[in-house]
């Protein structure tokens, strides 16, 4: 499968506004959206030759993992290949392993997010919902559990898990409810906004495959884990996991509690969450590396921090003649409040030439947050930067400010309502036009911002971004300065 162009509607996107801006927008956009697609780097990761399969590369191997050398596996003595993927847009990478290994693979199962393509022939696949999760996840967790119910030394499985899989692996516990879960997760994330890291020790507690229990039902077969995450460390995966769940975990029930209670959520849980995680049974604990390297496994990544999306960026704005520097690479802020400061630090480059000269280019890499409360809008955290950073930079000749998700699905899109005609998008490009643009579009933008319903804004001026759906790796933030421009007002 070549690679093919992720920004669907370029052509919408640079026929307004700062044309110039808007057309190297795109193409730096386009360009960490294609590093964010797994494919190519896992036909270099797996590969046959003959009878013998070959898994690893040096770009692909963990920093610190003790056994640097290839896995060469011998398929004659495989008696059967499964393949189980959990994550938003995670057939893009299982269809690699599908394209090399072919009529070698006997079954499998793939849990992406709701409105991604059913591209692969002979893994089957759930579409379950993120970020609040749905009875479609249970049915892929159970189908899942169903293929390892018979799993011998013989057999090869390969995991690939990347973000999103904290919601689509769901199968809780017993005494625990769906909806139990359902609540626990909206509670903490949507309406309190919880970071996942925060979030994660609650839900693991609360799960039957979560914290590295899969790999338990994968054992004794050989598993090879694939990860999709970015500037990963042996280290962290086996000693300070939370996130990836085919490996070792080691949050506790005790933090677990104290998580709810600091995101003022103890009291609003169901008594069933509060109960299993006050009794803390040892039975329903997660895997711990003692254990975990009991099990016969190699671990590598199929998308190094080298190879992502900002630096790719970045070399595509120099090529393009800007200066570029990367402004930030984690972010954990409210995503209107950093698309003001990220505005504010535009202005002043437009106008002083400071701490940058223009033209130049600022990137972040990121995970913000859209802290929701009772509010049900139709958007995403990139969706919301865009917009908020067209009211910042509302007028400004010089300036065009861009932000996607590089899994091609902002937000929850329609799983909360919204306008059915606006597709879900997986971000936004604006200029100095946009704000004045939804107003005359019939739009109160402020109004839509402290709802969060963006799509429809973006959506209704042609600077909603709509892409092909690949892997959820990160955001990327572009803020572009074409050149000086004289003082002005600011609002």
């Amino acid at each position: 499968m070549q690679p093919q162009q992720r920004i669907l509607n370029a052509e919408t996107l640079i026929s307004h506004g700062n044309v110039a801006g808007r057309q190297a927008m795109v193409q730096i956009l386009e360009a960490g959206l294609q590093a964010a697609d797994p494919y190519n780097n896992m036909i270099r990761l797996v590969r046959l030759k003959g009878d013998r399969l070959i898994v690893g590369d040096a770009d692909f191997i963990l920093e610190g993992d003790p056994r640097q050398e290839l896995e060469e596996i011998d398929l004659r003595e495989i008696d059967r290949i499964l393949v189980f993927g959990i994550g938003k847009g995670i057939q893009r990478a299982a269809k690699a392993l599908e394209d090399t290994l072919g009529d070698r693979i006997t079954g499998g199962h793939v849990i992406d997010k709701q409105g991604c393509p059913i591209i692969l022939d002979r893994i089957s696949v759930t579409l379950g919902a993120h970020p609040v999760p749905d009875e479609h996840c249970v049915a892929g967790c159970q189908r899942i559990l169903h293929l390892t119910r018979d799993l011998t030394e013989r057999d090869l499985v390969f995991t690939v898990i990347g973000n999103g899989v904290s919601s689509l692996l769901t199968l809780p516990v017993p005494g625990v409810s769906l909806e139990d879960v359902r609540e626990t997760t909206r509670i903490m994330q949507i309406e309190q906004g919880a970071p996942t890291n925060e979030l994660n020790p609650v839900r693991n507690h609360l799960d039957q495959l979560k914290g590295g229990r899969i790999a338990r039902h994968i054992h004794p077969a050989r598993a090879i884990h694939i990860l999709t995450g970015s500037a990963l460390n042996y280290a962290a995966v086996m000693d300070r996991n939370v996130w990836l769940h085919t490996m070792p975990e080691r949050s506790t029930f005790a933090e677990a509690v104290e998580m709810l209670k600091k995101w003022q959520a103890w009291d609003a849980v169901s008594p069933a969450v509060r109960r299993h995680l006050q009794e803390a049974d040892p039975a329903f604990d997660t895997v711990r590396r003692g254990e975990y390297e009991q099990y016969r496994f190699r671990v590598f990544e199929a998308m190094p921090q080298h190879l992502a999306m900002l630096p790719t960026a970045r070399r595509a704005a120099q090529e393009m003649g800007f200066r570029a520097h990367v402004l930030y690479r984690y972010s954990h802020m409210e995503a209107a409040a950093a698309a003001t400061m990220a505005g504010s630090i535009a202005l002043n480059i437009e106008e002083f030439g400071e701490p940058f000269e223009p033209p130049c280019v600022l990137l972040g890499g990121h995970e913000l947050l859209v802290t929701v409360g009772k509010e049900s809008g139709m958007g995403g955290r990139n969706q919301e930067w865009a917009l908020a950073a067209a009211r910042r930079i509302a007028s400004s000749p010089q300036i065009v400010m861009g932000s996607v998700d590089s899994d091609g699905n902002d937000g929850p899109g329609h799983q909360f309502g919204g306008d059915a005609s606006v597709p879900v998008l997986a971000g936004g490009i604006v200029d100095g036009e946009t704000w004045a643009n939804a107003f005359q579009a019939g739009f109160d933008a402020d109004a839509e911002l402290r709802r969060h319903n963006t799509s429809p804004v973006l959506w209704a001026v042609n600077s909603g971004v709509q892409t092909t759906y690949s892997i959820s790796i990160n955001d990327l933030t572009a803020i572009m300065v074409l050149g000086r421009s004289i003082p002005r007002p600011h609002p």
